[in-house]
């Protein structure tokens, strides 16, 4: 599969270099995201126990050390996925305060979906 947006990720490495358990979640979550061949979402959720889906079975949050990225994921023919969001835990609670509604909204207003 094929990750877009990854930059994100690299740049929360970058500003976190002294935070080796982050860097190296993160590694393993870009290495699973492109490695796998998933075709469905229960696929995922065997092999990334962390990964919570937030909408529709596309939009999925994952647990990253103390931060949290939201990554839509298209499970089709394509298999393409792109780092939507990515934040610390702190982050996550100011923007989508916990809601699955808030986090809907925020999909609509940044017109993800």
């Amino acid at each position: 599969m094929k990750l877009l947006n990854k930059q994100k990720l690299y740049r929360l490495q970058r500003k976190s270099q002294g935070n080796l358990h982050l860097i190296k979640a993160i590694d393993r979550l870009i290495d699973d995201l492109e490695s796998e061949g998933w075709q469905k979402p229960e696929d995922l959720l065997k092999r990334r126990p962390d990964a919570d889906n937030v909408y529709k079975g596309k939009f999925y949050f994952f647990n990253i050390g103390a931060h949290r990225a939201l990554i839509l994921i298209e499970f089709d023919e394509e298999g393409e996925m792109t780092v939507v969001w990515v934040g610390n835990h702190d982050a996550y609670e100011n923007t989508f305060k916990n809601n699955r509604k808030v986090i809907r909204k925020w999909l609509m207003d940044h017109e993800w979906i």
